[in-house]
């Protein structure tokens, strides 16, 4: 079965840095686009970045341009987001999610597989 399984969250100060990381198993990575959402306590899930299926492309939300960086290792079948300068509003907890296609995309309802979800707490 399809599983994503999100690691390397955690509480740091404003300005560190946290790399996260998205274990892939039950399917080829390679055929897939991949995303990373997030979700803040009283708010809606939100897209941060996305890669395509052989990483020559990306797209990042406005708000976290310049300071995360995704990534994706398919012969580890593992994706990750690099997280620096972080933000108090950068709290979140932080979702994997596989897209139904190749291209990046920004579109939640373009992804039907997702993980637990891993919690990043940013504190001023």
């Amino acid at each position: 079965q399809v599983q994503l399984v999100e690691s390397g969250g955690g509480s740091v100060q404003a300005g560190g840095s946290l790399r996260l990381s998205c274990a892939a198993s039950g399917f080829t990575l390679s055929n897939y686009a991949m995303g990373w959402f997030r979700q803040a306590p009283g708010k809606e899930r939100e897209f941060v970045a996305t890669i395509s299926w052989r990483g020559a492309n990306t797209r990042y939300t406005d708000s976290v341009k310049g300071r995360f960086a995704i990534s994706r290792d398919n012969a580890k079948n593992t994706v990750y987001q690099q997280m620096n300068s972080l933000l108090p509003e950068d709290t979140a907890v932080y979702f994997c999610a596989r897209s139904q296609g190749r291209l990046v995309t920004s579109s939640a309802s373009s992804y039907d597989q997702w993980g637990q979800g891993t919690q990043v707490t940013v504190s001023s």
